[in-house]
């Protein structure tokens, strides 16, 4: 068996600045110098260098409301992504019950594009063979970043919507007891790390920007579409403290399965899986509102190419910003966008108030998607991208919304039971269990126990040099 590495716990994630000095400088030279060592697992966090949380607030001349749209950036992460927290999460409390061990299991990451691509980079950095398997028809870049990274993949039919084909191969997959499968829509490793890293770094910006004269340091709505639905349960630790603010999930318009039990093939990578997932704390989600694939690859290239900067300072944005916002976002991060200007548009919200939101990766996995997207819909010119900052942006509209009524989050609690009981072997007592709030506070109470465990099982281990 191979020596077992450990990283960060949930509270150094959250506050990088606690890590030992030696380990948090080599871990941020290695960032550049170093990516696929270990030690880069402490880089795993929303902060950057001076301990400021990486966020951008968008000008009003891009969101056309009141209230200050704030975007929290995940391409800082290793991997490019905030899914990569989650993978490392799972993976390291695994570990830590010795449910897995580097050498004797292969890592089997169930995914549509951000969590395999962070279970690419977190299971060879902990030791472990990695194996993605995601839909074939997946940005060509999602299939290169897994290869660099050491793991391998399996392509299954269909596009980001099309989970069940992913389940099949697991389920296949599962019959070698080498393979472990971590699938993030099931543990709730995925939700404690956006619980307490994601959640609690949101607070703390809240608190950032008031020092910098925007908003009162607080929060009036966290705005997150679904994919495994983890950077989602934020939502539950930011109500812990404003109790007043909103939690709004989004799914795609074409693929509207918490919206009306809906079905469908869709391009918002990473996010409208066709199902319910289980981590997902449907009872705390306040209202549902649906977004569509064709605007979100619209509004990217908006941001991705030189013509859109241009509209944007026709709009009275400087150049500073416009230049700022290129490259970083992704599909699902002008998803997240537009649910936020919904957001604040739904709930009439003034100019003290913030909607906060996450870009989980940004436009450097997504230019075959642009190129795909220009061939079909012909090359952007300034006058088309200032017409798209007007009918996207400025035009978000009322339409595709649905409150979290006590009817509406029986009915999308209740959805879960097609895949987890019928499917997936949960049984219906396992399922009812969900609709507690105890259950959710006994998996965010987990947290200080994995930690101390965590530091306990790294006073027998100490990371190799970095290069």
């Amino acid at each position: 068996m191979a020596e077992m590495i450990y990283g960060p716990t949930f509270e150094e994630m959250l506050n990088p600045e606690t890590v030992e000095e030696k380990t948090r400088k080599a871990a941020e030279a290695a960032l550049e110098k170093d990516p696929l060592h270990p030690v880069n697992l402490y880089n795993i966090h929303w902060k950057d260098s001076k301990g400021r949380i990486r966020c951008v607030v968008l000008p009003r001349e891009l969101t056309g409301v009141e209230a200050r749209i704030v975007v929290l950036s995940g391409r800082h992460f290793p991997t490019g992504s905030h899914k990569v927290g989650a993978a490392y999460s799972i993976s390291m409390e695994k570990q830590l019950e010795r449910e897995i061990v580097p050498g004797r299991d292969t890592l089997v990451w169930p995914s549509t594009g951000n969590y395999g691509i962070g279970g690419a980079w977190v299971g060879p950095r902990l030791g472990y063979d990695s194996l993605v398997v995601l839909p074939e028809m997946m940005s060509a870049e999602r299939f290169e970043k897994i290869a660099c990274y050491g793991a391998r993949y399996i392509k299954t039919p269909g596009c980001e919507s099309n989970v069940k084909e992913i389940y099949d191969k697991t389920k296949e997959l599962k019959e070698d007891p080498k393979n472990r499968i971590l699938n993030q829509f099931a543990e709730m490793g995925n939700y404690r790390f956006h619980y307490h890293v994601t959640g609690n770094s949101i607070i703390q910006m809240a608190g950032q920007i008031q020092n910098e004269g925007i908003g009162k340091g607080k929060v009036a709505a966290f705005v997150s579409a679904m994919g495994s639905a983890g950077t989602i349960a934020a939502g539950d630790r930011i109500k812990q403290v404003f109790p007043d603010a909103r939690t709004v999930g989004l799914e795609p318009i074409q693929c509207p399965t918490l919206y009306n039990n809906g079905f469908g093939g869709h391009d918002i990578q990473g996010i409208g899986d066709k199902h319910v997932t289980w981590i997902h704390n449907v009872h705390n989600m306040d209202a549902l509102m649906c977004i569509s694939d064709l605007q979100c690859k619209k509004g990217l290239q908006v941001f991705s190419e030189d013509a859109g900067v241009d509209a944007l300072l026709s709009y009275g944005i400087s150049e500073g910003t416009a230049k700022s916002l290129q490259g970083l976002f992704g599909i699902s991060g002008i998803c997240n966008v537009l649910g936020a200007i919904k957001t604040a548009r739904f709930y009439e919200l003034g100019k003290e108030e913030i909607v906060v939101t996450v870009a989980t990766d940004s436009v450097d996995r997504y230019y075959s998607v642009l190129e795909d997207l220009a061939k079909e819909q012909g090359k952007m010119d300034k006058n088309e991208a200032k017409t798209r900052i007007q009918s996207i942006f400025h035009g978000a509209g009322l339409d595709w919304i649905q409150e979290g009524t006590r009817n509406n989050r029986d009915r999308w609690h209740n959805l879960k039971y097609y895949t987890w009981v019928e499917q997936l072997g949960k049984t219906v007592e396992e399922l009812n269990a969900l609709k507690d709030p105890e259950f959710w506070l006994k998996e965010q109470e987990r947290i200080k126990e994995i930690d101390r465990k965590l530091i306990q099982a790294r006073t027998e281990f100490v990371l190799p040099k970095s290069r």
